[in-house]
């Protein structure tokens, strides 16, 4: 990636969205679940969004021990991961599914997760298009894009 340095660029929209809009009726979805169990009595939500069904996402912030729970927009329970420890200090953190279970890797983006999506602290979820740090990791620039159909 270019270094954030360099000359600003303008923003072109993506020509199709990274995601199709949620008003496909025949297009599978999952709503995922963060949980943050160590904080009140009996933990705080983190986040709760809703996108297409993936295998991979990535997550913003996500504290040292977080709960993941994927549902079906039914209610079915698709995957868990319960207190999943952090594995290194980064700014994001990629989910993958693997059979009911759910693993976390703390990571450092490169261009493979370009065009993940991104649950950000609270539930909205964007998908990621750019992202650059520098070699020491003391900094970092990135840009998601959101997109919502009404």
């Amino acid at each position: 990636m270019a270094s954030p340095y360099s000359e600003p660029q303008q923003i072109q929209p993506s020509a199709k969205p990274h995601g199709e809009p949620a008003a496909h009726p025949e297009r599978q979805h999952q709503v995922w679940t963060l949980w943050y169990p160590n904080a009140a009595a009996q933990g705080l939500f983190f986040a709760r969004g809703r996108m297409e069904r993936v295998q991979l996402s990535l997550a913003h912030a996500v504290p040292d021990t977080i709960t993941v729970e994927v549902h079906t927009d039914d209610g079915k329970l698709v995957a868990r991961g319960v207190d999943l420890e952090q594995t290194q200090g980064s700014p994001i953190t990629k989910f993958e599914i693997r059979g009911s279970d759910i693993v976390r890797e703390d990571i450092w983006p490169d261009e493979s997760h370009v065009g993940l999506p991104v649950i950000l602290p609270g539930g909205e979820i964007g998908v990621l298009v750019e992202w650059w740090h520098r070699e020491d990791r003391g900094e970092w620039r990135w840009r998601v894009e959101f997109y919502n159909h009404t």
